[in-house]
């Protein structure tokens, strides 16, 4: 478990990249795109999706965050699928990546502030 705050830092910190690596080794791998593709429907560049593919980004977060694994690799499967059959804008991916963020936060009533533990 990590504790930090704000929420949105923690999760860009350590849950973000794995996911975006994870939806990039879904569309080349079983969807069959190109890197530049890739980057196309993630709103990135390809060299951003290079360092995903060989492991270069995201790896060291992935300790941090191995509970939620399974939520975040069916979360990212779910939008590969989405922007492989253009049926999602890259700017679609944050609102739904936001959702899977919500529902890693919970909030005590007891605790008012934008902490987060993850």
């Amino acid at each position: 478990m990590i504790k930090m705050g704000p929420r949105c830092e923690t999760i860009g910190k350590y849950v973000l990249p794995v996911f975006r690596s994870l939806v990039a080794k879904e569309l080349i791998g079983t969807y069959n795109l190109t890197q530049i593709e890739t980057a196309q429907k993630l709103g990135t560049t390809q060299a951003t999706i290079s360092q995903y593919i060989n492991s270069k980004r995201a790896l060291e977060s992935i300790g941090h965050i191995d509970k939620l694994l399974p939520q975040i690799d069916a979360m990212a499967r779910k939008i590969a699928k989405r922007l492989a059959n253009s049926k999602m804008a890259p700017e679609e991916v944050l609102v739904d990546f936001c959702r899977l963020c919500s529902s890693f936060c919970e909030v005590e009533s007891s605790q008012i502030s934008d902490d987060c533990v993850i």
